[in-house]
């Protein structure tokens, strides 16, 4: 009989790594890991990194350091780092953390299992090209509310973007086979998944690299139809590739949200060429005035950099002018972060750190009035929501989301009168507004919660 064995994950940066996070567990549970909480108890930790700009490689960094003292401290005796830190410093950080025993490049994460198990001869950097794509094979569990899990449709990217160091660390654009995800997401359903949140780096660059080039519409048309799911949900989509197609699902189809996640970074066409973003302010705008038009109730989110290198004072002016035109319902700035190996990093014109502040934080004042006229706009109406649980702050209250609002990133609306299970889609009646937070009570439960398992033992950073 094999011993007790516990593992602890320490996942950072974005859903597409929490996947991957998600994958590991399940292999090492087929090997009869246990995931724990509790690190102090982890015969082994992993700690899942991220290396997309320079603050979250050095929150990575720091989770290392924190996890390797569990090696004198607690009961660990294999640390190991995978992750997109791991596929771009493996010689270097082998260098410089020897309490490190094993690095995992973006690639390689599926061989967790063999890692652990310290088969013969593996090495201790196991960093190869990136050209590595999950598929329903490999097995997963959900670290999320059971109600709610990512599906990450395609890896890697293959624009050029010059700030941008992703094609480096995750390789080119690789799609998976509709029918191999709707496996997945069947799974998915029948576990008691309600909200599928559809992943990739590029999420409208979906199937350009498969046989008969199938597009995103056509895949979420065939999810859509899947039962027991209730929201389809798209996020990180590159503002080109629109089709009709895709728009009439979003404004039509009961189950897929009129949510649409669209990294936008600038609108200044000077500024849009220096980045290599591949399309011009006009298009941009174009597109955002068809969302708008044909899909009632959008809810659009984006983001933006500030501080590209040579931004002006008029470029940048340009940029805040657009986001008051626009009204968004959600935006997050990034200040731009130098990453070596990327074009950006070798142009002239560095913006200093102070002036890329003051620039984050004035547009982020002007969309909190946005987001706060934007909410304000619904007390009084009753909208879905997606009940999550007890709320994290007292548990005198629920909590949850509304279609409006993607997990971590786009508040809370919180339940003050009625009661529902996790899981459960209530229609609610918003009373209050609170920043970026929605407070209402329940009128009906809409449908009840589908019967799922919770899984544990993933801590998420960043």
């Amino acid at each position: 009989m094999i011993p007790d064995r516990n593992v602890h994950f320490v996942s950072l940066g974005c859903p597409k790594n929490r996947v991957d996070a998600e994958h590991m567990l399940a292999i090492l549970g087929v090997q009869g890991w246990q995931a724990v909480d509790d690190p102090e108890r982890a015969e082994a930790i992993v700690v899942n990194t991220c290396a997309f700009i320079e603050a979250s490689k050095e929150e990575s960094v720091d989770a290392i350091l924190d996890m390797a003292q569990f090696k004198n401290s607690g009961r660990c005796k294999a640390l190991v780092v995978s992750g997109c830190l791991a596929q771009r410093y493996a010689d270097q950080l082998a260098e410089e953390m020897p309490e490190v025993d094993y690095f995992l490049g973006t690639a390689e994460y599926a061989k967790i299992g063999e890692v652990l198990a310290r088969a013969a001869g593996m090495p201790r950097r196991i960093v190869s090209d990136p050209d590595f794509v999950a598929t329903s094979a490999v097995p997963r569990v959900n670290s999320m509310p059971r109600h709610t899990a990512y599906l990450k449709i395609a890896e890697g990217c293959s624009n050029k973007c010059a700030f941008c160091i992703i094609p480096t660390l995750r390789g080119l654009q690789n799609s998976r086979e509709i029918d191999d995800l709707v496996i997945e997401a069947k799974r998915l359903a029948n576990s008691g998944v309600r909200e599928l949140i559809l992943v990739a780096q590029d999420l409208t660059a979906y199937g350009v690299d498969l046989p008969g080039r199938p597009q995103l519409h056509d895949l979420v048309a065939q999810l859509a139809e899947i039962e027991g799911l209730s929201w389809i949900r798209l996020m990180y989509a590159y503002p080109r590739n629109i089709k009709e197609p895709l728009l009439e699902l979003m404004r039509d189809h009961p189950k897929v949200l009129p949510y649409l996640d669209m990294p936008i970074q600038h609108i200044d066409g000077a500024m849009l060429k220096r980045m290599k973003r591949a399309t011009q302010p006009e298009k941009i705008r174009s597109i955002l005035h068809r969302l708008k038009a044909e899909v009632p109730g959008l809810t659009m989110r984006t983001t933006f950099i500030v501080g590209y290198p040579g931004e002006t004072e008029e470029e940048f002016q340009a940029l805040y002018d657009f986001v008051e035109e626009m009204e968004f319902q959600r935006v997050g700035v990034f200040r731009y972060s130098q990453e070596e190996g990327t074009p950006a990093a070798l142009l002239d014109g560095q913006v200093s750190e102070k002036i890329k502040a003051d620039r984050q934080a004035a547009i982020m004042e002007l969309q909190a009035g946005i987001h706060e006229r934007h909410n304000k706009a619904l007390i009084g109406r009753c909208i879905e929501v997606l009940v999550d649980g007890v709320s994290d702050e007292t548990e005198l209250l629920l909590q949850g989301r509304s279609n409006g609002q993607a997990p971590e990133i786009d508040g809370i609306t919180y339940i003050n009168d009625g009661w529902a299970e996790p899981g459960d889609l209530v229609r609610l009646r918003i009373d209050e507004v609170h920043g970026y937070d929605l407070v209402g009570g329940i009128e009906e439960v809409i449908r009840p919660a589908a019967k799922g398992v919770e899984t544990k033992g993933l801590e998420i950073l960043g």
